[in-house]
């Protein structure tokens, strides 16, 4: 009840969170949208007031009679009074046509402009019929310098945006190009807007050359942000589509990872992209924090209102829980001792048989009756003292064998690993090693000074213990001998019990025996070991 109670006021503050963070998310996309509008005007204000000089420029250039001096175009150029709007751009400059006829005359012109600049790069190739060089370019800097005398026709880019102007007779802008006036090795994005010059009549018009303009792309976008607040982290500008080989200009990091706004725009009878994006949002607002922190409090309040109510019930369910596992334990138990008693009876009553059958008086019956049932009350003592877990090998060998432990004429050598069997085999290991050494006191390797027994056992696989007995020293065992009762109690008895064959070999230097044992996991006896774990927690209980 809590945790649901917890769970429906989460899910409600949650709802209420996500529906604040979308309103918010909406308000900020639609004000991303308005600056991204204000910055394409701001691009396309300063293109346009780009294009009206050039077609003033161009209005004066065609009402000249003849090609304009360098004197003429700079004096038109002052007189503009370019303002702020012009920003971005490089200057404005004159291009004349200039036909293969014209160029000595042209490069005296250039030679008049700047020192070093006598001719028009690249030269005219034999096919070309004309130039269109860079003539002037106002303001005369040394960086404007560079472009002097450059044929701006030989570039298809530049080409282009020539040959559209003439064809529409407004300023076109060119697709992305590395201005002339860059340093050597420069990638510097830029473009040109052109404005054609004519003379004559529509109907017989020649080309006179272009009035254009250069500008640098970074130069001209950071002239329409200056406006911009802080809440614009990237800008981006490209040239027709938006791929990273069309990008002009960019501002910010790369990948913002926040809202994005993507706007069309003309430049000059040329299509652009610009891409506005904004931080990607670090945290929960400040309303959402306040619904998160006020859900959480009531919430609470109501969960330890619940608890307080439910204390009671949940313990009284967990009583009764705890007295059903109790009666589930004890049935265990119960059928678990039940079962251990008829395997013990079982085994007593085959003892009984056996002994009976090879005694021939009464007081061999009973000696042989005593020392075997003892040998089983050892193996169940060790047993108990694991509350019927796994008992150690060695443990079990050293209890059967402890009556003879003491004796300082003989020696008993154990070795092996540390493992541990189950109940059952245990005891069938207790009961093999009882006769065993029973045997070797009576007329063995344990029945004379000097006599040794070794037992040994290895781990011939993870569920297998193969465990070797070897009597040594002793009196020479008789081949012809009456077959005695150990011999049927370890082959028959001990065997089947351990589901595995007992190898029983009487080798005139001793007594040898193989057994193999099975390793079962202890996770059989876990229920045991949790029924002994649960009793102090039953006392503090009650």
């Amino acid at each position: 009840m809590p945790l649901a109670i917890f769970l429906l006021i989460g899910a409600i503050t949650i709802v209420a969170v996500v529906s604040v963070q979308k309103g918010e998310q909406g308000r900020e996309a639609a004000q991303l949208r308005v600056r991204a509008g204000s910055i394409a005007a701001a691009l396309e204000r300063r293109a346009n007031a780009s294009s009206a000089y050039l077609r003033a420029g161009a209005a004066l250039m065609a009402s000249m009679e003849d090609a304009a001096s360098a004197q003429r175009f700079r004096r038109f150029v002052s007189e503009l009074r370019l303002d702020a709007d012009y920003r971005g751009a490089e200057g404005i400059g004159w291009a004349q046509v200039v036909q293969r006829a014209e160029l000595p005359a042209f490069r005296e012109v250039l030679a008049s402009q700047a020192p070093g600049v006598t001719d028009i790069t690249p030269r005219l190739a034999h096919d070309q019929v004309f130039a269109i060089p860079v003539t002037f370019l106002q303001p005369d800097t040394e960086r404007n310098r560079r472009a002097l005398g450059f044929d701006m026709y030989s570039d298809p880019i530049r080409r282009a945006a020539m040959l559209e102007a003439e064809r529409t007779a407004r300023p076109t802008a060119s697709d992305k190009v590395v201005l002339r006036q860059e340093q050597s090795g420069s990638i510097a994005p830029g473009f040109l807007i052109y404005m054609p010059v004519f003379e004559g009549t529509v109907g017989g018009r020649r080309l006179r050359g272009f009035i254009y303009s250069p500008f640098n792309a970074d130069d001209f976008l950071e002239s329409a942000m200056e406006l911009e607040d802080g809440s614009v982290t990237s800008v981006r500008l490209y040239d027709g589509t938006a791929t990273p080989d069309r990008l002009m200009a960019e501002s910010g990091p790369d990948d913002d990872g926040g809202d994005q706004v993507t706007e069309l725009m003309s430049i000059a009878n040329n299509s652009w992209v610009l891409q506005v994006s904004t931080a990607k949002e670090r945290g929960l607002s400040g309303l959402s924090m306040a619904i998160i922190i006020f859900g959480l409090v009531i919430a609470t309040m109501l969960v330890q209102l619940v608890r307080l109510l439910t204390k009671q019930a949940l313990q009284d369910e967990k009583r009764l829980q705890w007295f059903e596992e109790q009666s589930s334990i004890r049935m265990s138990l119960t059928r678990e001792l039940n079962h251990r008693v008829k395997n013990t009876l079982a085994n007593v009553l085959s003892i009984i048989a056996l002994t009976r059958r090879r005694a021939t008086q009464l007081d061999e019956f009973a000696d042989g009756l005593d020392g075997r049932i003892r040998a089983l009350s050892a193996t169940h003592d060790l047993l108990t003292q694991s509350e019927w877990g796994t008992t150690p090998v060695r443990a079990v060998m050293e209890a059967e064998l402890l009556p003879y432990a003491d004796a300082s004429d003989h020696e008993i050598d154990l070795a092996g690993p540390d493992v541990a069997l189950a109940p059952n085999e245990a005891l069938s290991l207790g009961l093999a090693t009882h006769e065993l050494a029973t045997n070797a006191a009576k007329y063995g390797a344990l029945s004379r000074a000097g006599g040794k027994v070794t037992l040994h056992w290895r781990l011939i696989s993870d569920s297998l213990i193969r465990i070797d007995w070897q009597e040594s020293g002793g009196p020479p065992v008789a081949q012809q001998r009456k077959r005695g009762f150990g011999s049927d109690l370890i082959e028959r008895i001990v065997a089947a019990e351990l589901k595995n064959p007992v190898k029983l070999t009487f080798d005139p230097e001793g007594v040898r025996c193989m057994l193999t044992i099975p390793v079962r996991q202890p996770k059989e006896f876990e229920m045991r070991a949790r029924a002994a774990a649960m009793r102090p927690q039953a006392r503090r209980d009650s």
